[in-house]
């Protein structure tokens, strides 16, 4: 199972977090996020290890400025948070970067607006539905998972802590790729505690 730490903003965090190696590093470019990351910490992005797939993270941005970060800081991957169409996913994985397309999961959620995403995305991420387009550290009921039908894999996003390690270790579902952390590994947002996740990584690999 997959790693990705997100929500990464401060230059000495991010080098310590990458040497924990983790799967996907997410960088988001959300101007409201309190986890927005700066043009001066951004500049570190392309020195992150190359095994590790650098994510920039965003919501309903123009897509010629997604294009402009993915070249300027060498992302491997976006991922998407907003209301972004099936063509705009298409049309960014056509130029080569990995697509994940995030959803909100809440009780009344259709899984069938999955299905024209699938052809032109490589994941779907499973968040908490909040206003703020995730980081809001509540966790979903993963039970509601069951009505996903695809054969797509997934990231596994929403308030997921240390202590939900046993239970994530029990999942048999053989489509879920990665796990994503980030509101409830901080200090404070964007800054990473890394005895915590070192714990984390340990319990799960």
């Amino acid at each position: 199972m997959k790693i990705k730490v997100c929500g990464m903003k401060q230059a000495a965090n991010i080098a310590e977090v990458a040497n924990l190696q983790p799967d996907y590093l997410g960088f988001i470019f959300y101007p409201k996020s309190p986890r927005l990351i700066s043009e001066v910490s951004a500049e570190l992005i392309k020195y992150v290890p190359a095994d590790i797939k650098t994510v920039g993270v965003f919501v309903n941005e123009e897509i010629e400025e997604v294009k402009l970060k993915i070249t300027k800081h060498q992302l491997k991957a976006v991922q998407l948070h907003g209301t972004e169409s099936v063509a705009y996913c298409a049309e960014l994985k056509s130029i080569g970067v990995e697509v994940i397309k995030a959803f909100g999961v809440h009780p009344e959620f259709d899984f069938k607006q999955l299905e024209a995403y699938a052809p032109v995305i490589d994941y779907f991420l499973f968040d908490t539905q909040t206003p703020a387009h995730g980081g809001s550290g509540k966790v979903f009921d993963w039970k509601l998972l069951e009505g996903y039908q695809l054969d797509q894999p997934y990231f596994l996003s929403g308030g997921i802590g240390l202590e939900h390690a046993p239970q994530i270790k029990t999942i048999q579902d053989p489509r879920l790729y990665a796990i994503d952390v980030n509101s409830k590994f901080e200090l404070e947002p964007g800054l990473k505690d890394v005895e915590q996740l070192k714990e984390f990584f340990k319990e799960l690999t």
